[in-house]
């Protein structure tokens, strides 16, 4: 379900579906999600889950001065809400090999943004995207420092996993970009990128591109650009928490069982239209 935040506000959520379903939130992040229970009839036929929200969105900016980052490294220290992104998750430690290399590519760094700066561009030097064989796409970050590709999933739990080794709170974003071409339509998700450093109000988001793309700004992201939020800020892995204790590694797609066995090519459908603010302002809008 998508997430109200600092950057954006949800409105007018409803869902259209013939299943009985519940909503609740994960207890340990808070994203809320939405359960479906078929019948044994339902599921042989199938059946459409329509939902629709209107987003409103706010853009990103930091500010780089040298005030701001000593205030942002100041913040750090005393906010005890980040203390949950300076510690390991299961695929992501923080010893070993990953706060080696951490400690090598820091060295003589001596602020927050310049350790920040030497992981990026480490990891986005070294890692190569490719999902071919076996073991990508799972956010471990030992296996991406080790196999040194894997898709953006991986690539975000390796940066992730060196910034919280260096002492800097790291959290992991995924969400919904929106093209400024037409068709208005949305080909998949994208990781919205570790938002790093400071808390939501003021962090950084630090985009990991696929090599061979521009890097985009770390300074800010527009309205447009930054992804329409689905997890909000959470750990690199295991966001969702089901009840029998199995996890998923991040949880935006629709997911579903059958016999206890994953459903494999769900069909999925994104678009979007653009509304003014005139249209947000009217009434019954």
């Amino acid at each position: 379900m998508p997430q109200a935040d600092a950057y954006q506000d949800i409105r007018g959520l409803h869902i259209d579906s013939p299943v009985s379903y519940v909503q609740g939130r994960d207890l340990e992040y808070g994203n809320a999600f939405a359960a479906f229970a078929p019948t044994a009839q339902q599921s042989a036929a199938g059946f459409d889950v329509v939902l629709r929200f209107t987003a409103v969105r706010r853009e990103h900016k930091v500010a780089l001065d040298a005030a701001s980052l000593q205030n942002v490294s100041a913040s750090v220290s005393r906010d005890p809400s980040l203390q949950r992104y300076l510690e390991p998750d299961k695929l992501v430690p923080l010893n070993g090999t990953i706060a080696e290399l951490a400690g090598e590519h820091t060295a003589g760094d001596t602020s927050p943004i310049q350790k920040a700066r030497h992981i990026y561009d480490y990891v986005l030097a070294t890692m190569r995207y490719d999902k071919s064989g076996e073991g990508w796409g799972r956010g471990d970050a030992v296996w991406a420092c080790t196999s040194k590709r894997g898709n953006c999933t991986d690539f975000h739990s390796l940066f992730i996993g060196m910034m919280r080794s260096s002492g800097i709170p790291a959290r992991f974003e995924i969400g919904f970009p929106l093209p400024e071409a037409s068709p208005k339509v949305i080909s998949r998700a994208t990781i919205a990128g570790p938002n790093s450093i400071s808390p939501a109000s003021a962090g950084f988001r630090w985009m990991l591109p696929k090599p061979g793309r521009i890097p985009p700004s770390v300074t800010s992201s527009s309205a447009r650009t930054t992804p329409i939020a689905f997890s909000s800020p959470t750990a690199a892995t295991f966001v969702f928490r089901r009840p029998e204790g199995r996890s998923l590694n991040y949880f935006i797609y629709p997911y579903a069982e059958m016999n206890g066995q994953p459903v494999k090519n769900l069909q999925t459908h994104f678009s979007f239209r653009d509304v003014s603010a005139a249209q947000l302002a009217a009434p019954g809008s």
